[in-house]
């Protein structure tokens, strides 16, 4: 909102001079206050020309996924809000939405707002940001909006990344897109042991991993070469696919309910790939999950196993994690604090045909809710969270001096005794993390963490599909026809829980036909065309 703004007459001192060239002199104390309200007015000036009244104090409410932390975080949202009432007169205050049935409980938050939220974190490929978007769920930004509230975060965003950011021409989403992180998924394993089973350079293939998984269960008394809680989990989606990304060089499309719709190559990005109802690959894959399974690799109740399986890596109870790139950067320090000289090392999905793709910009990004109460506030303090030093620094370290210091190098590091579960700030701002403004981490071996970012930068591209938003008002109900199908089969050839998994793969194509796969391949082949068809 615009306050009322009296205009000063920009010609005030010159009429004023004028005047007293003519000879009417006025009285001097008169004199001195006019020049004193002049220099009044001049230092005014940059908050009237902007037109922003922050006369008011408000309250922003952040939907953020994550469990309520139970650390400092509290404590440090005090001072962080603090500077945003001096700087826009604003306050911050957070609404979780906690991990357990997360997905229900953040998209029935947007279906049923009523100006009770402000700002939202989303994602294009994880948090459903198109389909909330086709449903109104957040405001649309327009340039002047975002130019005017949001300057800085406007200004570092390049115009093809505001792009990617637009649902039927108009602006919705705020990316992450200054930040450097790899999402990819693979598998965490010891080297040390990689090395026992005569992988000297560790394990770089599906086949390498069959052999060190193998090796742990002939040598490694007690240990389950990959004790994973299949338990509600995604590791069908990921195992499936990493399969999949290293055997044929298709390119997983984000933003569906299912993980079944991918590009043919990097050669061929637009074409739907038939992977999951003709060819022999996902049978490949289901045979050989099957030899895994009956070899012991996993527990025989994977699927109803709910263990941490973290900390049993830790605990040298098993021999691998399967799990992110960004997950492994810390992980690797800490299996060294805790297994020393288990050198953790990862085997990505997609290496044996250097298949990998950039994260997507909107893996993270912010979002205004369609029926927020103060929508221009709320960006002033996005803007702020995003940008600002101070706001920033301690919103992901803490207070400096007491809770971490910043070496020579700009690598940070935390006290003796530190435990992030009780010292630490849990914020979760995956929405607008600025690289900037972040520090490195001192206590991460950057050596080994670099060396594999090196090995990324090689044979990258970026994301092919960022000006796709998939449309499902005409196949939705297949799509949840789709899903259902998925859930139910997948798991069961991922852990390799059946017979014969060459009749289990038939007999889950025939369930993708009934469900209308051929149907809904077509509609998504046609969005395809529609959008990069030369």
């Amino acid at each position: 909102m615009k306050p009322h703004l009296t205009p000063i007459p920009r010609n005030l001192a010159s009429h004023r001079l004028n005047h007293i060239r003519k000879g009417g002199i006025p009285n001097m104390k008169k004199l001195v206050a006019l020049f004193l309200a002049l220099i009044m007015v001049c230092c005014m000036l940059p908050a009237m020309a902007e037109g922003i009244d922050t006369s008011e104090h408000v309250k922003i409410v952040y939907l953020v996924t994550g469990d309520k932390p139970t650390n400092r975080t509290d404590e440090i949202l005090g001072k962080i809000n603090e500077l945003l009432t001096e700087k826009v007169n604003a306050e911050l205050e957070f609404r979780w939405i906690e991990w357990t049935d997360w997905q229900t409980q953040y998209n029935l938050a947007l279906a049923t707002q009523s100006g009770d939220i402000d700002l939202i974190g989303t994602a294009t490929d994880w948090l459903d940001a198109w389909p909330n978007s086709q449903k109104g769920a957040f405001l649309p930004l327009s340039e002047d909006m975002l130019k005017t509230y949001a300057p800085k975060t406007w200004e570092s965003v390049s115009q093809a990344h505001w792009d990617l950011c637009k649902y039927n021409g108009q602006i919705y989403l705020m990316p992450e897109d200054n930040y450097a992180q790899w999402t990819n998924h693979g598998f965490m394993y010891r080297q040390d042991w990689a090395r026992e089973a005569g992988l000297e350079n560790g394990v770089h293939s599906w086949e390498d991993l069959g052999v060190y998984f193998q090796y742990i269960k002939d040598n490694k008394q007690d240990v389950i070469p990959w004790d994973a809680n299949g338990n509600g989990s995604s590791y069908s989606p990921q195992m499936a696919g990493g399969w999949q990304t290293s055997h044929t060089g298709n390119i997983a499309i984000e933003g569906f309910p299912v993980a079944i719709f991918y590009g043919e190559s990097k050669e061929n990005p637009y074409t739907l790939s038939k992977y999951y109802i003709e060819g022999d690959e996902l049978v490949n894959f289901a045979k050989e999950m099957k030899k895994w399974a009956d070899a012991g690799y996993w527990r025989a109740d994977v699927l109803n196993y709910t263990g941490d399986v973290v900390a049993e890596m830790e605990e040298g109870k098993t021999g691998a994690h399967q799990h992110h790139t960004q997950t492994w950067t810390s992980e690797r320090t800490t299996m060294e604090r805790k297994q020393p000289g288990s050198d953790l090392g990862f085997f990505w999905f997609g290496e044996e045909t250097s298949n990998l793709i950039s994260l997507n910009i909107t893996h993270g990004a912010m979002a205004v809710a369609a029926q927020s109460k103060n929508p221009e506030r709320a960006l002033m303090v996005y803007d702020l969270m995003r940008n600002d030093p101070e706001i920033y620094h301690l919103m992901q370290y803490g207070i400096e001096g007491e809770m971490y210091t910043v070496d020579e190098n700009g690598r940070f590091s935390r006290p003796d005794g530190f435990e992030d579960s009780t010292d630490g700030v849990s914020f979760n701002f995956w929405w607008g993390r600025n690289d900037n403004l972040e520090y490195k981490n001192a206590q991460l071996d950057w050596d080994a963490i670099d060396a594999l970012y090196a090995v990324y930068d090689s044979v990258k591209i970026d994301y092919p599909y960022g000006q796709y938003i998939y449309d499902n008002s005409m196949v939705g109900v297949f799509m949840d026809n789709l899903s259902n199908v998925y859930n139910t089969y997948m798991p069961r050839i991922v852990f390799g829980m059946n017979d014969d998994p060459e009749a289990l793969v038939a007999e889950f194509r025939a369930a993708l036909k009934d469900a209308g796969i051929d149907m809904v391949m077509e509609e998504i082949q046609n969005q395809l065309n529609a959008v990069y068809a030369k």
